[in-house]
């Protein structure tokens, strides 16, 4: 990717496209770092999510509120970790219509060698950004996330 000289960013009244800015930057910095892992970001998400997990594999419809993502997006990127054999999804003994995504042995693996990479990146946010500071963002950002009523106008 060809580094610019100069970069000119606007300050916007819209939360929206600021998270959004700063999102994509941070998804270069952990894409950037956890390339050797051949992971994405999105795709270290999903199985962070799934290693917590481990004893009791979310259904499709957990991760997706976990992850704060609609099903279609989760499974749009569920289909690589599947295709590569990192996840699998398994019927329900109690609910046949139930599938739980579980993390594979070989997932688990790659889950293995990316962490200290994604690491690497967790560490170059907090000596740029100040740990304080990305602590007290880090909060800030799961509580948006966590509040049920920033989901849609219509409650």
């Amino acid at each position: 990717m060809a580094k610019h000289s100069k970069q000119t960013f606007t300050d916007t009244p819209c939360i929206a496209a600021a998270i959004r800015k700063a999102s994509r930057r941070l998804s270069q910095l952990y894409d950037d770092a956890l390339g050797p892992s051949g992971l994405r970001n999105t795709q270290y998400s999903i199985l962070f999510e799934l290693d917590r997990r481990a004893k009791k594999p979310p259904t499709m419809h957990e991760l997706a509120d976990v992850l704060v993502m609609d099903r279609s997006a989760l499974g749009h990127n569920l289909r690589p970790l599947q295709r590569d054999g990192l996840i699998a999804l398994k019927g329900s003994t109690e609910d046949r219509r139930r599938r739980h995504v579980v993390m594979t042995a070989r997932g688990r693996a790659r889950y293995r060698k990316a962490t200290p990479l994604w690491r690497i990146a967790q560490l170059r946010f907090d000596e740029v950004y100040g740990k304080s500071n990305s602590e007290e963002l880090r909060a800030t950002l799961s509580a948006i996330a966590r509040h049920e009523r920033l989901r849609t106008l219509r409650d």
